[in-house]
């Protein structure tokens, strides 16, 4: 396809078609599949279609008025001296050069100049099959073979198309964007035929040519065998700078009618603004005429007047990433240029008051600067993409790792909720700093960062990016420790109330207890109920034990016991009982090993009680008792009767009137008749000790009866009579005593002499011993006799 087909020279057409059958033999043209789909309209990039008035453009009119202006009807007065080589002119439907027209394809271009090493018509409109044709003209041009050395030097650069301008930039930078497209994208033909484009730049006053058609990062020239993916067979060869390799000529590349093409790309290049260039683009076929190849030069990319640079200087990108609404200083820098205007828009509304060179933007958007230079009724201008972006917020962070057999690695996933709470955030974990600060892809990939084999200590830095370009570096720590293992002993398993235990934790360097606050591993402790005890060993990084230790103190029950002693008499016994209780076990003071023992000397005694655990010393004591001994007894005429008695030893008495039959522990008897003989017993309580007394309940008789009926016939003295030291008598009034108690006759019924004594009031005067106090006692008083005849 894009033959060049020189009509009026047989000679040399014989002569060059010789040489293309030479050619033929060693390898076939490309076949392009046409077929009713693509042969459709709309399928192809339109190239000199008629419908659009630049297709009938000069060259001159074409680098003005769309290489430049980018279709504007403004005049450019800094080119001159354009001029294409072939000399084709514009009416020339074979012609190599021409304007082309993106029309309903996604080519990546809206419209430009293409120039070709064929017929430019062929480049798109229609369907087109490679054929061999008479060659065009140029070959080897020598700025080319500088620029883009010769592979091999048997070979030549064949079919040039050149094109050539001059120019005087107002800023310190040129730049435009291109694509290059070959049919030489077929086959193994990439890894040896260098189809080539240079676009080269000097000084109209003199000096070397500079190629400005060099792809990014100094990655070399644009040529075929230097872009291209990898070629597979016998002649294949590695891929070379694919990433710049733009696709094959299938869907949804089908645009044009070359099989392959790059991706767009920008050549830039630095000038001195005032000063006039010459620009020379080169496109050549290498080593043959039949395989053509393009390069398409986008429309109002070419950029010689105005270019937009930061505070600094730095000549700002087409897009520009800023995160937060960061303020970005906008400078239009026009160099050598007095009295130009300025006004500023941003998304195509213009920005009041915004008319000086320099703009801060403060907010994501297209800003456009369109500059009005004197003289020249076409403003120039300069637009910059702002890209608005978030960033993450993002903190330091620990991701403490307690290891066990089973698990030995760190998931970095759970350090991501303290890094940064931001939804939607992107985590990348680095080793080095550098490689962080770079964001480059030395990353730790997301298979490894479930489980990332980290050191204690090791510090890792990680990108937190909002998915784009917005991103913050922090560190995250990694603290990393064996989790401890809980150990706990007790002095005593089994402990008395009162008894006191040691716990000795260890396996950690702090711990937690169940039980207590502290954190040390040793407690002294009481308890006073059978108490579980736990504790966690902590590690120096705060790992903790998964499993408590654990120790159970039993505190057996306290030994009871009522042992109590007595109070025996002589030859009395008493049974001493130490009590009973679970376990119990005895060894008494006497050596018995029973729970009861009969004392029968007073005396201490004691008993050694142990439950297998514990042991615990009673002690008590048997008194001697002695016979208490009535001492005193009141009793009066209200039958009150009160005994008073020593105790000569020690425990508590106990009293009976009856004979001891009944005892009571009062020494207070109520209701006693009067002139009874009362047996009284007082006693040692639990002991054989008694004391006794028989005792008359003696009161004298204030009337007496002496007329036989046997009621207060007489006073009886028979009571008392044996009482040691006795007397009785009785006086009339007049001190003459009438009556006198004898053993033989201890009473009276009212007789003196025999002869019954006249009813009158007498005196009496009783003394005796009291046999309780041992005192003598005396009573006196009167008595009413009353005798009838």
């Amino acid at each position: 396809m894009l033959n060049y087909r020189l009509k009026n020279y047989l000679f040399l057409f014989v002569v060059l078609f010789t040489s293309i059958s030479i050619s033929a033999q060693k390898r076939q043209a490309p076949k392009n599949i046409v077929d009713e789909t693509n042969k459709k309209a709309g399928v192809f990039i339109d190239v000199n279609a008629a419908g659009y008035a630049p297709s009938a453009y000069t060259i001159e009119q074409l680098v003005k008025n769309v290489l430049i202006s980018g279709g504007t009807t403004c005049s450019v007065p800094n080119v001159s001296n354009v001029t294409v080589t072939p000399t084709h002119s514009e009416t020339f439907n074979d012609r190599f050069w021409g304007y082309f027209h993106k029309g309903t394809t996604n080519f990546p271009f809206t419209d430009g100049i293409v120039l070709t090493t064929g017929r430019a018509r062929e480049a798109g409109n229609v369907a087109s099959s490679a054929s061999y044709r008479i060659p065009g003209t140029g070959i080897n041009d020598a700025d080319l073979l500088v620029a883009v050395p010769n592979q091999d030097p048997s070979k030549d650069y064949n079919d040039n198309v050149i094109l050539e301008f001059d120019f005087v930039p107002n800023s310190t930078q040129v730049k435009f964007n291109y694509l290059f497209a070959s049919e030489e994208y077929s086959g193994s033909f990439p890894c040896d035929y260098s189809d080539a484009f240079a676009l080269l730049i000097k000084p109209v006053s003199g000096g070397p040519y500079v190629n400005l058609a060099i792809l990014p990062n100094n990655a070399g020239p644009v040529a075929m065998t230097n872009i291209h993916p990898i070629i597979n067979g016998i002649s294949g060869c590695p891929a070379i700078n694919e990433i710049y390799f733009g696709g094959y000529n299938i869907p949804p590349n089908v645009v044009t009618n070359y099989d392959g093409r790059t991706v767009p790309l920008t050549a830039v290049g630095t000038v001195t603004p005032g000063v006039a260039y010459h620009f020379k683009m080169v496109l050549s076929d290498y080593d043959d005429w039949s395989f053509d190849s393009a390069v398409f030069l986008e429309g109002g990319s070419f950029d010689i007047g105005i270019k937009l640079v930061d505070g600094t200087g730095a000549t700002l990108p087409a897009s520009l990433n800023v995160c937060d609404n960061a303020p970005q200083t906008l400078v239009a820098q026009l160099s050598g240029i007095t009295g130009a205007t300025y006004q500023w828009y941003k998304d195509g509304v213009l920005i009041p008051g915004a008319t000086n060179a320099t703009y801060v933007a403060t907010s994501p958007g297209v800003y456009t600067v369109v500059v009005t230079i004197p003289g020249n009724n076409c403003p120039v201008e300069a637009k910059i993409t702002i890209v608005g972006g978030t960033t993450p917020t993002a903190q330091n962070a620990t991701l403490k790792l307690c290891t066990t057999p089973t698990v030995s690695n760190f998931n970095l996933n759970d350090a991501k909720p303290q890094i940064s709470t931001t939804v939607g955030a992107v985590f990348r974990f680095y080793v080095n700093q550098a490689d962080a600060q770079a964001q480059n892809n030395n990353y730790i990939p997301d298979a490894n960062v479930a489980s990332y084999n980290g050191t204690d200590g090791q510090v890792l830095h990680v990108v937190v990016s909002n998915g784009g370009f917005c991103s913050k570096q922090v560190t995250l720590t990694l603290r990393k420790e064996a989790t401890p293992v809980a150990e706990l002993v007790t002095t005593k398993l089994k402990i008395c109330v009162g008894e006191t235990i040691v716990l000795t934790a260890s396996g950690g360097v702090t711990y937690q207890w169940s039980n207590s606050t502290t954190t040390s591993a040793v407690q002294t402790l009481s308890p006073t109920q059978t108490t579980t005890y736990t504790v966690y060993a902590i590690g120096a990084q705060g790992c903790k034990s998964l499993q408590p230790a654990t120790v159970i103190v039993e505190v057996v029950p306290a030994i009871t016991s009522n042992l109590s002693g007595g109070i025996i008499c002589a030859g009395d016994r008493i049974t001493l009982n130490a009590g009973a209780g679970p376990n119990y076990s005895y060894i008494w003071s006497n050596g018995a090993n029973t729970q009861t023992i009969i004392a029968e000397t007073p005396g201490i005694y004691f008993v050694d009680i142990s439950n297998g655990v514990c042991t615990k010393r009673y002690t008590t004591e048997v008194k001697l008792a002695l016979a208490p001994e009535i001492i005193n007894v009141d009793y009066n005429q209200s039958g009150t009767l009160v005994i008073t008695a020593s105790n000569l030893g020690s425990g508590v008495l106990e009293y009976s009137v009856d004979n001891g039959l009944t005892w009571q522990g009062s020494n207070v008897f109520n209701n006693i008749p009067n002139n009874k003989i009362i047996s009284i017993r007082v006693r040692v309580k639990t002991t054989s000790c008694v004391g006794f007394l028989e005792y008359f309940t003696f009161i004298m008789q204030n009337v007496i009866t002496p007329n036989g009926d046997n009621v207060n016939d007489m006073i009886d003295f028979r009571g008392i009579s044996d009482y040691n030291k006795f007397q009785a008598s009785i006086s009339d009034r007049y001190g003459k005593v009438v009556f006198k108690a004898e053993k033989t006759r201890p009473f009276w019924d009212g007789y003196f002499q025999g002869k019954k004594l006249p009813t009158a009031s007498y005196w009496y005067q009783v003394t005796f011993e009291d046999p309780a106090s041992k005192q003598l006692t005396l009573k006196t008083g009167w008595i009413l006799l009353k005798n009838f005849e």
